[in-house]
């Protein structure tokens, strides 16, 4: 695959061991996705895409994560083109790599929507071309989701203004008439939120986990399906917040302990919870790095570079391909 000069830093998976519509149809859960026969086109052969997937699939050809893009959509597709992935029409343009964003889509940016509208749009293309795209939950969608607005922007209340709504509806009523429409999309079985109900929390690709925060031992033991089952039936309305997975300093969404002042103690948790996991490694995004980096051994990656205008950092991501860890920067 062509791919924009960068710079590649290259670790072998060896050195690891050491160490703009919603979509609402659903997967089985406990179906592993097996990318070896897929082809371009191979829609067919795998049937539709449909949401959400599989909370593990099986190890692809190639293999692309980034982390948080914070409502930029220029940043997002700057960190798109240096992977690979699309053209300058927002074509997908990958092929068969399968794709993992760790979260962070909302919030400190005007081009929310915008982004949601073409990951939505990526993943339906990747699944046709034979790949995949998985935008996965963090921090900041579930804040949304539970109606903690604190960090949207103008823009951001501008952006949803449109979203159709009950102009009686009584919780509705409690906001700024201007905020009306951003949180009868994002409330729990609002149409955007149902667009996040796609989406998996966390997930397993080969012998890799994705998350934003951290999977803790706790977390592993409950296991990842049990997690994103929890959390999507919240999102669409259908039951009560799970805080564990969703609210608390150590849910998967919000733990640091990997991203931020990772100690011995830290890494030996991450051992525990990889071992439970039957995994090699972790990737999170979520607390911003100067660079995209890894501790622990190499059995924790560190992708939130803070690419978005809000931070000002430059676009990262990572690849798997060919027994292969490389970083994109």
């Amino acid at each position: 695959m062509r791919m924009r000069p960068c710079a590649l830093i290259l670790l072998s998976v060896g050195f690891l061991a050491c160490t703009s519509k919603p979509s609402t149809s659903k997967s089985n859960p406990d179906e592993t996705s097996d990318f070896q026969d897929a082809e371009q086109g191979a829609e067919d052969s795998r049937g539709p895409w449909v949401a959400p997937p599989p909370s593990i699939v099986a190890d692809p050809p190639r293999l692309v994560a980034f982390a948080d893009v914070h409502g930029d959509l220029s940043a997002t597709r700057n960190v798109l083109k240096l992977a690979g992935l699309i053209d300058d029409d927002d074509v997908w343009s990958g092929g068969r790599t399968v794709v993992v964003q760790t979260g962070d889509q909302l919030d400190r940016g005007d081009d929310e929507r915008a982004i949601l509208d073409l990951f939505e749009s990526l993943s339906e293309q990747a699944w046709a071309a034979g790949g995949a795209f998985y935008p996965l939950l963090g921090n900041h969608e579930t804040m949304n989701v539970g109606l903690d607005f604190r960090y949207v922007t103008d823009g951001g209340w501008a952006d949803f203004a449109d979203v159709e709504y009950d102009p009686s509806d009584s919780q509705l009523l409690g906001y700024p008439e201007e905020q009306r429409g951003r949180v009868a999309a994002f409330r729990p079985g609002g149409p955007y939120a149902m667009l996040l109900s796609g989406h998996n929390l966390t997930m397993m690709v080969g012998d890799t986990v994705f998350v934003h925060g951290g999977i803790l031992p706790v977390h592993a033991r409950a296991g990842l399906q049990r997690i994103n089952e929890d959390v999507q039936a919240w999102i669409r309305g259908e039951s009560s917040e799970p805080n564990q997975w969703t609210h608390s300093d150590s849910s998967p969404v919000w733990n640091r302990g990997y991203s931020s002042g990772t100690g011995t103690s830290d890494c030996a948790t991450l051992i525990e919870t990889l071992e439970i996991l039957g995994a090699s490694r972790m990737v999170v995004g979520h607390t911003v790095q100067d660079a995209a980096n890894p501790a622990c051994d190499g059995q924790v990656w560190r992708l939130d570079v803070g690419m978005a205008a809000h931070y000002g950092g430059s676009p990262a991501a990572m690849q798997i391909e060919d027994g292969t860890v490389s970083l994109l920067q």
